[in-house]
């Protein structure tokens, strides 16, 4: 994925960045529904970015219902009918 695209001179925050990168990859199928995402872990590694950057751009995916959080697990996408939680 191109989390090493994220510019980190742009005045666009880093996370809406990531945001943006995840949400695009949501609706272009990169993640079908009930996929894993990228780790924070994974993320972080290749793109330099904190733990909180990646938590945020997550958090917002997660309340916009596109996302769940599975403890232990990671970030899955929500599939068709499910609801984030």
């Amino acid at each position: 994925m191109a989390f090493a695209s994220i510019d980190h001179e742009s005045d666009i925050p880093v996370w809406i960045q990531l945001y943006n990168i995840l949400l695009a990859g949501i609706h272009d199928g990169t993640w079908a529904p009930h996929t894993r995402l990228p780790s924070a872990r994974t993320i972080q590694e290749e793109s330099g970015l904190a733990r909180e950057t990646t938590k945020k751009a997550f958090n917002r995916l997660r309340d916009e219902g596109l996302v769940k959080m599975v403890p232990g697990r990671g970030p899955f996408v929500v599939g068709p009918g499910s609801r984030a939680r």
